[in-house]
């Protein structure tokens, strides 16, 4: 049976991340679902063999964004959308698709009809109980908030009782473990030759009962050289992590008495060799582990240079960063960099047990040889 403490979270376009679960005997069965385009596929996961078997695949209206498993485990909500990533070219189909779990098998049953949303969504997450669901957009960058019907179907949007100010590109959106505020990482964008940067910043509203208000934002140095991209939370004390695209860094902010303190309480690289950049780096997608004794981060690279006709890898750190948490303070120190043995891993996920990591690569490119 898959109980919510069994669901291996997805591996989509753009990642999901669902709530921190404990430790599990093996015994228990692990789903894991990953896509390609508007395929979403459905595996059973071997954790003590770390071995995935391909079950069956559901089709998203458009192509899969990222997707978010309801509390109960019961139910799969997918983000979709037409529109090409970052600033490429505007489609027309985007929405939330529901999907029943099979509690036995672990399949993927379309449930209700799916909603349209106005632009590409980037990431979806919901509430802690899942009433819920907040939806970041990119381009223009945005929030907004569904409610989730009685019979778990994505239902109507949430009027806000006031203006948003969204900031410049947000990457994710996220509610605080006691559910009581809500936050938009908003990664901003690096300068060009021909654009001053765009400065990055995580908006923190109050959050209850789907609504936003008393909007505070953070954004050390007015947000400059603070490209945020995804964020997580301890499961048991009040720190949060968050992944620093633009700048390869790691940092925790402490969360005490009902708010985030705007204060970076610690910061660490996430690169093994900070001081040799081949190419473009970007952290990626953040974890804590399970047991909250460890942080995970992926750095991305896949920029590439021409060699005997061919576009080839220019070089760079695809790889899983591990860093330890501190179990009194929280200061992430990094332990270990392991290489994907890919390029750009967009996104990853823990299973439950703590004891398996699968990463997804975002598209292939040609490697050198010698």
């Amino acid at each position: 049976m898959f109980s919510r403490r069994t669901f291996l979270s997805l591996v989509a376009g753009s990642m999901a991340s669902p709530e921190l679960a404990s430790a599990q005997p093996s015994s228990q069965k692990v789903a894991l679902y990953a896509n390609v385009g508007a395929d979403l596929t459905h595996y059973d996961v071997d954790v003590g063999g770390a071995e995935l078997t391909r079950r069956e695949t559901v089709t998203l209206p458009a192509a899969v964004q990222y997707a978010w498993p309801h509390a109960s485990r019961r139910y799969l909500y997918v983000a979709s959308s037409s529109s090409a990533p970052g600033y490429g070219t505007q489609g027309t189909e985007h929405h939330v698709t529901a999907f029943a779990i099979n509690p036995s098998s672990g399949a993927l049953t379309p449930h209700g009809a799916p909603i349209r949303l106005p632009a590409r969504p980037i990431h979806i997450s919901t509430d802690i109980p899942s009433e819920y669901i907040l939806v970041a957009f990119n381009n223009p960058s945005a929030v907004r908030v569904y409610r989730i019907n009685p019979d778990f179907t994505p239902g109507d949007e949430v009027k806000q009782p006031g203006s948003i100010d969204a900031g410049i590109f947000a990457h994710q959106v996220r509610v605080t473990p006691d559910n009581q505020l809500a936050i938009l990482v908003t990664r901003g964008n690096e300068a060009t030759p021909t654009k001053p940067e765009d400065p990055g910043a995580l908006k923190v509203f109050n959050y209850k009962n789907g609504t936003l208000t008393n909007e505070v934002s953070i954004a050390p140095n007015g947000g400059k050289e603070f490209g945020p991209r995804h964020l997580d939370f301890h499961p048991t004390k009040p720190w949060m992590y968050v992944s620093v695209e633009t700048q390869n860094k790691m940092y925790m902010f402490r969360m005490e008495d009902g708010r985030i303190n705007p204060e970076i309480a610690y910061r660490a690289e996430t690169l093994a060799e900070p001081n040799n950049i081949r190419a473009r780096q970007a952290a990626g997608t953040v974890h804590v582990h399970p047991n909250g004794r460890f942080v995970y981060g992926a750095n991305r690279a896949e920029a590439t240079t021409e060699f005997q006709g061919k576009q080839v890898f220019k070089g760079g750190e695809n790889s899983i960063v591990v860093y330890s948490i501190n179990h009194s303070m929280g200061r992430p120190t990094p332990i270990q960099h392991i290489e994907t043995q890919k390029i750009h891993p967009r996104t990853f996920h823990i299973d439950p047990s703590g004891r398996l990591l699968v990463a997804e690569h975002n598209l292939p490119v040609n490697v050198r040889d010698g």
